[in-house]
């Protein structure tokens, strides 16, 4: 009981009641026996408050990513566009609002 006190429980009450469903169904019934290591094993959640991006920024970024990936190829089959689920149009005019500028690509 101890250790279930200790524990942080980020999860919070769905993480301690998956365990103590785990317990009850791994357990044999005459003693109960919870196993709480896995989850102290598990790396504590970041505080990404210094890395929260606009919305429009985000969606930049990923754009931008994408170019790089298809080396500036914005239609056809492996384009830019296809890979973003857009139309090559859209795609464009959405770049234009963005302020990206195509890469030069390569050969």
């Amino acid at each position: 009981m101890g250790r279930l006190l200790d524990y942080d429980w980020p999860g919070n009450v769905r993480e301690l009641l998956n365990v103590l469903e785990r317990a009850a169904i791994l357990c044999p019934p005459d003693r109960a026996s919870v196993d709480i290591e896995p989850l102290q094993q598990r790396p504590a959640p970041q505080d990404n408050t210094d890395s929260l991006a606009s919305l429009e920024e985000l969606e930049r970024q990923h754009i931008e990513r994408v170019l790089e990936h298809t080396g500036g190829r914005i239609y056809g089959s492996g384009g830019a566009a296809e890979i973003l689920k857009l139309k090559p149009s859209t795609l464009q005019s959405r770049m234009a609002k963005l302020g990206i500028v195509r890469p030069a690509r390569q050969r």
